[in-house]
């Protein structure tokens, strides 16, 4: 059996490609950077790390890797493989969309075996987005063999893998930490599911994908953005702040009761995640920056992403996303110091509705006090929207 990787990067090295190697898969990355081509192809295996107190590595045999741009040769690989996937960055992916149409041609014209792509992107809706773009390109009497015969299944990558850091010495090295499952979408699948030992496959997916976005991805981004306020420079030492840790929890604490509401899953199982969460947060072997994890804050703030997402997806179901709001304030506060221009991204790039533009609105000017001061404002608000509890 043969699975194609299509990026060779930290994902696709430290976590993707070896849960495939460890289930007798053939692995065949596809690059484009020299370095990490010829030594995997010198090597026909790498390890990877595992971040823990006593730090392990973990080897993977049986790879290679293919020249991104020797066109013909990707196409090949795209034909013959058994299952596919992509961790190439939601730009990279769209560019390189016509060589994954003309590989499935190719595929339909050799064996009509079905394809089926493991979409490993930050993108919301990505099967969706990619069928898209591989309808526009496919010549018109193979769209239909394309809702046939490709499943287009989206993930929720978990495991946190911060950017490698360049090694001349070693440029296929790669640090992880220990978490490493799966969710997948079980109902894209097209024909029979590869078993691969920490794969989950899951119906409905929607849940995975928005435990994933509003409860991993915007609780370590308030993390990251509250942590710079504090002036730490690591995701670990931020979590291990008390005040950090307070406020991170809280909001991750609406956006669990939030999905525990949505999709009918005990509050329990949720909160239980968020709690692992708080703890592979506070990882300091992974030496992950708050800087990394809080960049492009404006990609962040929009309308759907990690902040303006669960906030609005908490207040049509009943719960108070006050110190989810801290959150989105304190973001904002990493681009302007103009409360005008703050409210205007909220509106504009976030789409928030009127009480949750207000909302930030009322947080936004206690951003620059101190953690205690911002407890305080941020306390009062959540008993103003509660009222008295009986």
């Amino acid at each position: 059996m043969k699975f194609l990787m299509y990026g060779a990067g930290s994902i696709g090295r430290g976590f993707i490609g070896p849960l495939f190697a460890h289930a007798d898969y053939e692995v065949v990355f596809v690059d484009i950077e020299p370095a990490v081509i010829n030594a995997l192809n010198s090597q026909n295996s790498y390890h990877y790390t595992i971040a823990a107190e006593i730090p392990r590595d973990i080897s993977v045999p049986g790879v290679r890797c293919i020249d991104g741009q020797d066109k013909q040769a990707v196409l090949e690989e795209i034909a013959s493989c058994d299952i596919m996937a992509t961790s190439l960055g939601a730009s990279v992916l769209q560019k390189l969309v016509p060589i994954i149409a003309e590989g499935f041609s190719l595929r339909m014209k050799r064996s009509g075996r079905p394809l089926n792509i493991l979409i490993c992107e930050n993108l919301k809706n990505s099967a969706h987005l990619l069928r898209g773009w591989l309808a526009q390109v496919l010549p018109h009497n193979e769209r239909i063999l394309l809702n046939e015969k490709c499943g287009l299944i989206e993930t929720a990558i978990g495991r946190m893998v911060p950017v490698a850091t360049p090694n001349a010495n070693n440029p296929l090295h790669v640090i992880v930490e220990e978490y490493s499952f799966l969710p997948v979408d079980k109902d894209a699948f097209v024909g029979e599911l590869p078993k691969v030992e920490r794969m989950i496959p899951y119906s409905p997916f929607a849940f995975y994908e928005e435990r994933k976005l509003y409860l991993h991805n915007m609780g370590h981004a308030i993390c990251a953005y509250l942590g710079m306020k504090q002036g730490h420079k690591t995701i670990s030492q931020a979590i291990q702040d008390f005040s950090v840790r307070f406020f991170v929890q809280s909001a991750m604490t609406e956006s669990s009761a939030m999905l525990s509401i949505k999709y009918d899953i005990p509050f329990h199982k949720i909160h239980d995640h968020a709690e692992d969460l708080l703890l592979r947060f506070g990882n300091a072997a992974l030496g992950d920056t708050c800087e990394r994890v809080g960049r492009d804050p404006m990609r962040k703030l929009q309308t759907g992403d990690r902040l303006a997402g669960a906030m609005e997806q908490c207040s049509k179901l009943g719960v108070y996303p006050v110190y989810i709001a801290l959150g989105y304030a304190v973001a904002l506060r990493s681009i302007t110091d103009d409360a005008e221009k703050a409210m205007a991204i909220s509106k504009e790039v976030g789409g928030l509705p009127g009480d949750l533009a207000k909302l930030v609105d009322k947080i936004f000017p206690a951003t620059i006090l101190s953690m205690q001061e911002l407890l305080q404002i941020v306390e009062g608000m959540k008993k103003e929207f509660r009222g008295n509890i009986v």
